[in-house]
């Protein structure tokens, strides 16, 4: 046996260096950076214009009551917890179609239509960019227009694409660039992948006019471009989900082979549910087959199936007519709220405070959020002074302006517009 001397001397153990070690410090999101400041803050008359979620006008989360009378139908027959199929809840995702690209679609009747859950919108686009990266044949390129959604670009590259961006916004008039979007579009390489935000536009708030979309079928038809509609407001924006979805059902209707990103995160209120679908249209109901195979092979190694329980609500919603009924009435009386905020704040800032510059872009924006206009400096002072958060481009949430807190915030911007907050 072997036996050690007490005086053996054992080599001083020499501390590893951690495999993580050369991991840099990521930089924090914006948003979530904007809502720990607000947090932070003990005023109490702050606002929280940078959360992307409805509240009621007492600036509560909302539950929609379409939602809650699903949960109770779900109770009562007794909802299991098994595995979906990996494309999802075939009713969910049927229903969501039909939203989507409207019962009478061809595409629709004729079964051309490749759709899978996701989880949320923002993994309906994780999908859809996986699929382009491996089957799309013309581009590896995706066109965004700028600005946009602060996560579509890690979410396109993260997927396998080289993503570059096409006109959108004009600062100087805060609308559209109409004729810059036209330009970028038709110096486009022939079959690129472009996005385009179906309605209420994310962070701007500014959507073409049906007659401009309508030029704009024309010119992506003309350099034989692929549409990738992302539709996370169907409904929510207007107040109509068929007028929502204007441009999406118009290209189909012009012959156009599009994707489609849905989510039900706004208009039903299920943002911790991560309810979502990704759809291909297809050139018939055997080639929807064959996409719909590639789909299940992207997403079993991805996240294998979807959540259960969200797409059971949003199912049983679309597919009960009285239930759909009062969802389109809640719905609308959400758009509503908010269109109303909309015109409450353009009057106070135009005619009651008579702050300078021209706010009709307050009015004329559409859906959750509003690019207001104002500028880095001026968004800080907001914070600093006011207690009003915002991220630094003067992008707010709509939905964070309600009766008790407006009056307050057409003050504080009026006093930062001209310098005496």
């Amino acid at each position: 046996m072997l036996s050690l001397s007490r005086h053996q001397v054992f080599p001083r153990a020499v501390r590893s260096v951690s495999v993580w070690a050369a991991v840099a410090q990521g930089p924090p999101d914006p948003i979530l950076g904007i809502t720990e400041a607000f947090k932070a803050d003990k005023d109490p008359k702050k606002i929280n214009l940078g959360v992307g979620a409805y509240r009621d006008d007492n600036g509560k989360p909302y539950v929609l009551s379409s939602v809650k009378k699903a949960e109770e139908i779900l109770a009562k027959a007794g909802e299991d917890k098994e595995y979906l199929p990996i494309t999802g809840l075939p009713e969910f995702t049927k229903a969501a179609a039909r939203l989507a690209f409207g019962a009478d679609s061809a595409v629709v009747k004729e079964g051309r239509i490749a759709v899978a859950q996701s989880i949320s919108g923002t993994g309906a686009l994780r999908i859809g960019g996986a699929f382009l990266a491996r089957h799309y044949p013309h581009s590896k390129t995706i066109y965004l227009p700028s600005p946009s959604w602060g996560n579509h670009t890690p979410v396109f590259r993260d997927s396998g694409l080289e993503v570059k961006s096409y006109r959108f916004f004009d600062k100087k008039t805060v609308g559209l660039d109409f004729q810059g979007l036209i330009e970028d579009l038709k110096n486009m390489p022939e079959k690129s992948i472009v996005l385009l935000h179906a309605c209420a536009h994310n962070p701007t708030g500014v959507d073409p006019t049906p007659e401009q979309w309508k030029q704009i079928s024309d010119v992506v038809k003309e350099k034989s471009l692929f549409p990738f509609f992302d539709m996370a407001y169907q409904g929510f924006a207007s107040g109509n989900a068929t007028r929502d979805a204007f441009a999406l059902r118009y290209f189909v209707e012009q012959g156009h082979q599009v994707a489609t990103s849905q989510s039900f995160a706004k208009n039903m209120g299920l943002y911790g549910e991560r309810v979502g679908a990704f759809s291909l249209t297809a050139a018939s109901a055997e080639e929807r087959a064959r996409v719909d195979s590639q789909l299940k092979i992207i997403i079993r190694p991805m996240y294998s199936n979807p959540p259960l329980h969200g797409a059971r609500v949003a199912s049983t919603i679309l597919n009960d007519a009285a239930l759909n009924a009062e969802w389109e009435k809640e719905v609308k009386g959400m758009a509503d709220r908010i269109i109303g905020m909309r015109e409450t704040l353009y009057n106070k800032l135009t005619h009651e405070y008579k702050t300078p510059g021209e706010w009709g872009h307050i009015k004329s924006q559409i859906g959750m959020f509003s690019f207001t206009g104002l500028n880095p400096s001026q968004t800080k002072a907001l914070a600093e002074k006011a207690h009003i958060y915002m991220t630094a481009d003067g992008r707010i949430s709509m939905a964070g302006l309600n009766a008790q807190n407006i009056d307050y915030f057409a003050q504080s911007v009026d006093a930062a517009v001209k310098g005496k907050l």
